[in-house]
């Protein structure tokens, strides 16, 4: 895991821009606190900062291979979990390596295979290689969008990074936001390529984009495809369990110290007792961390989202899988602090958070990192299997639109509830939306004879897979960089997405319940308080001092009358939240809260030109 960097210009020698490469490559310093390296060759620039994970010695980078045409370069971010495969059929084929790293295995790769490389790769990656016998630059994404990638295309050539403020370190990008951008802030939908800021794009997942002196050309190698699913039952969840096994496995392979995150749901405590009774055979133990808030577990108040607190069914898993575990408690306090919410912020380079439960997360990976460097997390099962709510919600199922917004409008209320009413008008929040889902569900493929009700969860569940789950991914990899932390994501395994994405609805939930397949392929490690637990979401603090304390610094954001956040917000809305009584403030008022201050935080550092005309 790592930070890259980088800049190609055709028309110009950017051994004379070292000042500026090196500015972009130290932004990528918190995703890469054990290492740094850069490299030019005429028209090229590659930067990078490394997370040494295997072979700490060997995989220093930029990693190159001289040809007698060329220099080819590489700089990686990501794992290969079957570089010991692709690196045996390579030396078969005449390859020799000088490290044990996977980055030399994907350069190795790429001298034969080219771009070809990417179908053959299992992992998370995202990676640019600057091919000189060609005077090309090919950037590759994984499957699923695990590890982030942008780009930003110039008169030249190109810019790019593994986050966005690596490219507005250039003095090329704009800091500009237009009102297509301040759509996206404002919808929890997540537009493949779309990064925002104006002129910037992202790598899309499952891509390549290649970029030489005739332009930019992107090429998808890989989409999620409908399939015929002919195995029964029991098969379907044999299969299930021999691909779990076997994922685990591999993400398992490190040469620093690693952990897995539990929450007491299903899908974080199938995932940690694999991982014990593998390590056990091997003699080790796992450690597991949770986070939880002070109180919480005694003062819990069960609500539509949440039935259960998380605690008890973290302990019931911890004593059966014997990890080393840890519970990470936090305060109100804490989590409300303004310098959290900046680290928070300059972490995703937006304000698209989640609130308490980005600034939860952060802290609780920031407590990781003083024990391990590796992190394996449940993340996405919801989205594979089927697991959220809106999945068995009848509104959800037949709205034309993401099946989650009717539950999130619902339940937290609408992110565009505090905006100003001429921008809202502007923005026409709604019309986005509609037109992102008819461009999404238009990529969807029908089985012939599939009924009404399968295909329609068959687009529930792509949407899922293709948009809803890269919010998701993209922040649990901003939290986890920002303290130099990997966290790996084994349900984004892209065999065990297309093997459970093409198993029809009614095997998903063939017992009536969210993710029968991965609950029946695990129950023999799992303990019965969790085997009978209904989905609960990532936990967020029920203590009114939190909303006490985002209604005090809102206070003083409104006391600044002539700050640039109202010409986005607006004022009397907010000030009615800030105002309300904490007993009564509501889930919607203090998102509002939340976002507001995102929002001023957020122009204060970055200082956007915000382009609504």
């Amino acid at each position: 895991m790592c930070g890259i960097t980088g800049w190609v210009s055709f028309d110009r020698d950017l051994s004379k821009e070292m000042a500026t490469l090196d500015a972009m490559t130290e932004t990528m310093a918190c995703r890469g606190p054990d290492d740094r390296g850069t490299f030019t060759d005429g028209p090229a620039a590659l930067g990078h900062r490394r997370l040494a994970i295997i072979d700490l010695p060997g995989g220093r980078q930029p990693m190159t291979a001289e040809t007698p045409q060329g220099t080819v370069a590489l700089v990686y971010s990501g794992e290969t979990y079957n570089f010991t495969e692709l690196r045996a059929d390579l030396m078969a084929r005449g390859h020799r390596f000088t490290t044990d790293s996977d980055t030399e295995v994907v350069l190795r790769g790429y001298l034969e295979w080219g771009d070809a490389l990417a179908e053959r790769l299992n992992g998370m990656y995202a990676f640019a290689v600057w091919d000189g016998r060609h005077g090309r630059l090919v950037m590759i994404r994984d499957r699923m969008g695990i590890k982030p990638f942008y780009y930003y295309p110039t008169p030249d050539g190109v810019i790019f990074g593994s986050e966005p403020k690596a490219i507005l370190a250039n003095p090329l990008a704009r800091h500009r936001v237009t009102l297509d951008g301040l759509r996206e802030l404002f919808t929890f939908v997540k537009t493949p390529g779309h990064a925002v800021w104006d002129g910037m794009r992202e790598v899309e997942p499952g891509t390549v984009v290649t970029v030489d002196r005739g332009g930019l050309r992107t090429r998808a190698y890989w989409q999620l495809r409908t399939q015929q699913h002919s195995d029964d039952r029991d098969t379907t969840i044999g299969t299930v369990r021999t691909l779990l096994d076997d994922i685990v496995r591999r993400q398992l392979v490190a040469d620093v110290p690693r952990c897995t995150l539990l929450s007491g749901g299903l899908d974080s405590s199938a995932m940690t007792a694999l991982a014990a009774r593998q390590l056990a055979a091997q003699g080790e133990k796992v450690r597991s961390f949770a986070v939880d808030f002070v109180g919480q577990a005694d003062r819990f108040v069960p609500d539509e989202l949440r039935a259960t607190p998380d605690t008890p069914f973290v302990h019931d898993v911890a004593r059966l899988a014997d990890t080393e575990h840890q519970d990470i408690v936090l305060d109100a306090h804490t989590l409300a602090d303004p310098e959290i919410r900046e680290r928070v912020l300059r972490a995703r380079d937006l304000p698209m958070g989640f609130g308490d439960m980005d600034a939860s997360l952060y802290l609780l990976f920031r407590s990781i990192r003083e024990h391990s460097t590796v992190a394996l997390s449940g993340e996405s099962a919801d989205e594979v299997f089927g697991g959220y709510l809106q999945f068995f919600d009848e509104e959800a199922r037949r709205a034309d639109t993401f099946p989650w917004l009717v539950r999130f409008r619902r339940d937290f209320g609408d992110d565009g509830d505090v905006m100003r009413p001429d921008l809202a008008q502007k923005l026409d929040l709604s019309s986005y939306v509609a037109e992102g889902y008819r461009t999404a569900v238009a990529d969807i493929q029908r089985l012939d004879g599939e009924s009404d009700f399968e295909y329609r969860m068959r687009r529930i569940c792509y949407l899922h897979l293709t948009r809803f789950v890269r919010v998701l991914l993209d922040r649990k990899d901003r939290m986890s960089m920002a303290v130099g932390l990997e966290v790996r994501v084994p349900f984004c395994d892209h065999r065990l997405v297309e093997y459970v994405y093409n198993t029809p609805w009614a095997l998903k939930s063939f017992d009536g319940r969210e993710k029968s397949l991965l609950r029946e392929a695990t129950r023999d490690v799992l303990p019965k308080s969790v085997y009978d637990r209904v989905k609960s979401p990532y936990p967020s603090t029920q203590d009114p001092k939190y909303a006490v304390a985002l209604q005090d610094h809102v206070k003083d954001l409104l006391a600044r009358p002539g700050h640039p956040v109202f010409d986005l917000v607006d004022r009397e809305r907010v000030r009615r939240a800030a105002d309300r009584d904490t007993p009564v403030i509501t889930q919607a008022a203090r998102r509002g809260l939340e976002k507001t201050l995102d929002l001023a935080l957020w122009l204060d550092l970055y200082k956007p030109e915000i382009v609504t005309d």
